[in-house]
């Protein structure tokens, strides 16, 4: 039996120690995080600005709502980013294992 879980999409912002922001959208989020923590791309944005902090993130049903919520947030000044990421994770602590321990938690859900 295969088992099914929800596909969710998600946008997400990953800071430096300076706090240099990224701004991304994925399909998954523990495997982007990751990415961005080994600098995965050798050219990219976050491996010379070392953005591998997860501080941010918003889940999404459909790829169009996290597109376009990525789009919209881009537009936005660096002081309404920062706003954002202050009310939902004011010690802009790293917040990856937490999403590891949701997505355990998921798929031992589904398992039952």
């Amino acid at each position: 039996m295969r088992l099914r879980m929800r596909k969710y999409y998600y946008v997400y912002f990953v800071a430096s120690i300076n706090r240099v922001l990224y701004v991304g959208y994925t399909d998954c989020l523990i495997k982007r995080i990751n990415q961005h923590k080994k600098g995965f791309y050798d050219n990219a944005f976050s491996k010379k600005y070392q953005t591998n902090r997860l501080v941010y993130w918003e889940p999404y049903y459909t790829k169009e709502e996290a597109l376009n919520r990525e789009k919209q947030i881009k537009k936005w000044s660096r002081k309404k980013k920062v706003v954002l990421i202050d009310k939902h994770n004011y010690e802009w602590r790293d917040m990856y294992g937490d999403v590891v321990e949701i997505g355990k938690t998921r798929l031992l859900r589904s398992l039952k």
